[in-house]
């Protein structure tokens, strides 16, 4: 990820808005009175509270004959009062009246198909997990990390290949070399390095949940393959692109004996963003797209892993020239679509290179959260930006980054003295402790309800500082429905399908996931 000056804060400073919550009543007493008042009008008839003069004029939308499927119900609070809660399920009926705001859910209009949602078990993240917790500690993770069921259904992995910024070994690639040595042919080359704790652990990650995609990429070359001769920033030294072709051959064959299956490579991790703080290297679109037409796809065709998609540019939303460049170029033929990461720019762009290539894919693939920033902030700004934003413009996963860092956000190999994982291993304390942060319950509104091959269907939505929302259908014919209150109080809606209704009232700040049948 690229750290430059005021990147990060910049598209994170508007997130810490501390979002009120009503509390976590059923959404019947929450329609139009406080707090105090709502669970004694739940006992005493909810028509009493228009005889209360301390009560307002009831707004809310008159009692539906419930006649329809029960809608599975489950919520999370910027207070935290709420944490991926179960509700008391609701139901579609007839009659009664609906509320200013109705989402129409549509699943007769499909769009993009879902890969999955995740995060990354960079070297950092795997060596505490595999070295900080104790076996019965790491099998709880593993299950609340990757079941669908007992926990948030992790369904897509980004892999490094080699050291990153976050890396317990510093660096490393599968091939090093003494300095002024290369290895053309890569008679060196070996994923040792992985089978200690990265491997054993993607593989665990598969038993728990067999439907995970695991994508692959570099954040630099061997240094011998770099004009510089160092992992940390330079270029390409092109004359090396035939073997740069062949390690990454060699990889999916490694990990494919290892029985992880490589679903898609993508070539560069951040090619505009080169640093001397960490593995990194700039790579021009022009020769991206040369070594994926000339090189990378011929060379996985060859191997018979024609099959491993290819992913063009792996960077920030801030810049569509680059994949748009790509994705017209001689590469096209090879390349499944385009990646995006958050940290500058917004989920817009996804559709300006969408619509560009309607052929090709889009896939969101890296976000990071920060120590400094809120729950309540995060929540909003993740919800709107990630599970709806990039969704809604055509992204086939939602992956953040590191899943698990510790009590110093690290192990470091890098500049981010700040970012936060999915969870926290706190190992300054004996048994290591796991905090779930709010990374955690942003996948597992998404992660646990919408599985691989999932298709977004069609739904409205009323944008920031209304309710906000997603639909997808499961490919059992169950219907996801996310949604977001991104104002500043409690908020009716009514959710329409099939011309049967249900309504439901949100907290401001909070986010619920509707399933139903």
């Amino acid at each position: 990820m690229a750290y430059g000056p005021g990147i990060v804060s910049h598209v994170r400073v508007h997130r810490d808005r501390v979002q009120s919550s009503a509390g976590i009543l059923p959404a019947v007493a929450r329609a139009s009175c406080p707090r105090t008042l709502a669970l004694a009008l739940l006992l005493l008839n909810f028509t009493a509270c228009l005889a209360l003069s301390a009560c307002p004029s009831s707004t809310a939308p008159t009692q539906i004959t419930s006649n329809g499927p029960n809608v599975q119900v489950v919520e999370t609070t910027g207070d935290q009062a709420m944490l991926l809660q179960a509700q008391p399920s609701v139901a579609f009926g007839t009659g009664g009246s609906t509320s200013g705001l109705v989402i129409t859910v549509d699943a007769t209009t499909q769009y993009q198909q879902m890969d999955g949602f995740g995060g990354s078990l960079t070297d950092s993240s795997a060596w505490l997990i595999w070295n900080k917790l104790s076996a019965s500690q790491q099998a709880t993770l593993m299950q609340q990390l990757f079941s669908p069921s007992g926990g948030i259904g992790i369904s897509f992995l980004r892999q490094p290949m080699g050291a990153t910024d976050f890396s317990a070994s510093g660096n490393y690639s599968y091939d090093d070399m003494p300095a002024g040595q290369t290895d053309p042919n890569l008679t060196n080359f070996s994923v040792t390095h992985d089978a200690a704790y990265i491997i054993p652990l993607v593989k665990q990650a598969l038993s728990v949940n067999p439907n995970i995609k695991v994508v692959a990429l570099p954040w630099s070359p061997p240094a011998w393959m770099k004009t510089t001769e160092t992992m940390n920033g330079g270029n390409m030294n092109t004359a090396y692109f035939s073997s740069l072709a062949q390690y990454f051959v060699d990889f999916a064959q490694a990990y494919q004996q290892q029985g992880i299956p490589i679903y898609a490579l993508s070539v560069q991790n951040e090619p505009l963003y080169s640093t001397t703080g960490y593995p990194s290297e700039y790579l021009a679109p022009s020769d991206e797209a040369t070594f994926i037409a000339n090189n990378l796809g011929p060379a996985l065709s060859t191997a018979r892993l024609g099959g491993v998609k290819i992913f063009g540019y792996e960077h920030n939303w801030d810049n569509t020239a680059y994949p748009e460049s790509v994705l017209g170029s001689s590469a096209a033929p090879y390349v499944a679509g385009s990646s995006f990461h958050c940290y500058a720019g917004d989920p817009s762009a996804q559709s300006t290179v969408e619509t560009a290539f309607p052929a090709k894919d889009v896939w969101f693939t890296e976000c990071s959260g920060i120590t400094s920033s809120t729950f309540a902030g995060d929540l909003v700004w993740n919800a709107e930006h990630l599970l709806i934003g990039a969704t809604r413009n055509w992204a086939r996963s939602v992956s953040l980054w590191n899943l698990a860092l510790d009590q110093n956000s690290g192990p470091k190999n890098g500049t981010c003295s700040n970012c936060r994982g999915v969870v926290t291993v706190d190992d300054s304390v004996s048994p290591a402790s796991v905090t779930f942060n709010v990374e955690y319950y942003i996948l597992g509104h998404l992660g646990k309800f919408v599985v691989p091959g999932a298709h977004r269907i069609n739904s409205n939505t009323f944008g920031t500082g209304s309710i906000e929302d997603v639909a997808f259908q499961n490919p059992d014919g169950s219907i996801v429905l996310f949604a977001l209150n991104s104002g500043s109080s409690a908020t009716t809606f009514t959710v329409s399908s099939k011309g049967q209704t249900f309504n439901y009232t949100l907290p401001a700040g909070a986010v619920a996931t509707f399933e139903w049948k």
